[in-house]
């Protein structure tokens, strides 16, 4: 797909440089001349913003840490009174980067459902939709680490409990699960040590991320892009150069987002934010409801929806892992769903399901809806709705593909966006 380099260097240096360390060639084969889909939507500019978010997250992190303590008896007031009160502008970097994580999920998500969408992961892009699974499953990682340092009282006990989860599996291999757990603790609770161990893993992570995101895009590079026609390209008459084309258009709306995400900072910085975290931790005194971020509520539900732990903790497991076979699990020979009509129907009530799992896994664990006079309990709910995100991609997908009769596709790329001008 990205074709011979049509890089020439236009001076000597230029030259001497080219011929040691291509990085200008690389720079102008993947930011200038690759060719790409001419009808690409807004969808596709949350690649763009993603490494944006990547990269913020990264610059405020690490300034962030320059004043973190990480100690048990120290880390709230470095935070609250440190960081927020005594830093210059120190207010503005930790709501950038308390906020940035919010957004950075925001558009982790809708990538990954435009990926669904379009089917981004079949062939010949497996890898690349794999390396995405992988990225994903890191960046929650470094969100639950991040969550446990302001040291409030949900950071305490959402470590504590999610932690404790890892006990389960003494029941699959005696001593295994207390082993990962004292492990992670450093003792046998958590404490200072399990803060600078998460400390520790949360400035290291995002380091990996990056390098993940950069085999990320060379994958990307490979195939080129998918299209929301889900068809290949058929020659230069169905791209365009990424710059200026695609450059100019993520831009713009790399501002929208800006925007949006500038609102949030000065004006509802703590809109997605616990209040309960604004409370020192206190081993002694339990929260009445233990939620992560809400980002991880859908998979939480889903935990919480099953009563034994073992099973909840492999139920939670299987979620993630499943994402990894999509590209296998999908039979259809269509990628997009706007060729299949039925496949187009499960996947707005799969999109619904997962809205209604985060809302479940917010509310109590002996939450309930009054329907008709009838109290439901919502973990029946985070039931059905955890079957259906399993039945979703391991029994609609498959079965979809081979009854679902796709409507025709497009001769070509150019074909479809500029009608009989393309001929």
């Amino acid at each position: 797909m990205s074709g011979p380099s049509t890089y020439v260097p236009k001076s000597g240096i230029a030259r001497w440089i080219d011929t040691r360390l291509p990085l200008p060639r690389l720079m102008h084969d993947t930011m200038m001349t690759f060719p790409t889909p001419r009808n690409l939507n807004i969808w596709y500019t949350f690649g763009g913003i993603l490494t944006f978010c990547l990269g913020v997250q990264i610059v405020t992190g690490i300034v962030l840490a320059m004043h973190f303590v990480p100690n048990a008896n120290m880390a709230f007031d470095s935070v609250e009174n440190g960081i927020m009160r005594d830093v210059n502008y120190g207010w503005l970097l930790r709501y950038i980067h308390s906020t940035g994580a919010s957004m950075f999920f925001i558009a982790v998500y809708v990538h990954i459902f435009r990926g669904l969408y379009y089917g981004s992961y079949k062939a010949p892009r497996e890898l690349l939709w794999i390396l995405g699974v992988v990225i994903y499953i890191l960046m929650m990682a470094t969100a639950f680490f991040g969550y446990v340092l302001p040291w409030g009282q949900m950071s305490f006990w959402g470590a504590t409990v999610i932690t404790n989860f890892f006990s389960a599996l003494d029941q699959i291999i005696p001593h295994l699960g207390t082993a990962i757990s004292t492990w992670l603790w450093g003792g046998f609770a958590v404490g200072d040590a399990t803060l600078n161990r998460f400390f520790s893993l949360h400035y290291l992570l995002p380091f990996i991320i990056a390098g993940v995101v950069g085999l990320h895009i060379w994958a990307l590079h490979v195939p080129g892009n998918n299209n929301p026609l889900g068809i290949d390209v058929k020659g230069p008459q169905d791209t365009v150069p990424f710059h200026p084309y695609y450059t100019a258009k993520d831009a713009f709306y790399l501002c929208l987002f800006v925007l949006l995400f500038a609102g949030l900072v000065f004006y509802a910085p703590n809109l997605l934010s616990n209040p309960d975290n604004y409370t020192p931790a206190n081993p002694l005194v339990t929260p009445p409801d233990i939620v992560p971020e809400w980002y991880l509520l859908p998979f939480y539900a889903m935990l919480r929806s099953v009563p034994q732990k073992l099973i909840g903790v492999l139920v939670l497991a299987g979620s993630l892992l499943t994402l990894v076979f999509i590209p296998w699990l999908d039979t259809s020979k269509a990628r997009s769903c706007r060729f299949r009509p039925l496949m187009k129907q499960f996947f707005w009530l799969f999109a619904a399901d997962c809205v209604l799992l985060g809302y479940i896994g917010a509310q109590s664990a002996d939450a309930s809806w009054t329907l008709g006079g009838v109290n439901v309990p919502l973990v029946w709910l985070a039931r059905l709705g955890t079957l259906y995100y399993y039945g979703f991609f391991w029994a609609i997908m498959p079965l979809l593909g081979i009854f679902e009769t796709p409507k025709p596709l497009p001769d070509s790329i150019a074909k479809s966006v500029l009608g009989a001008a393309a001929e």
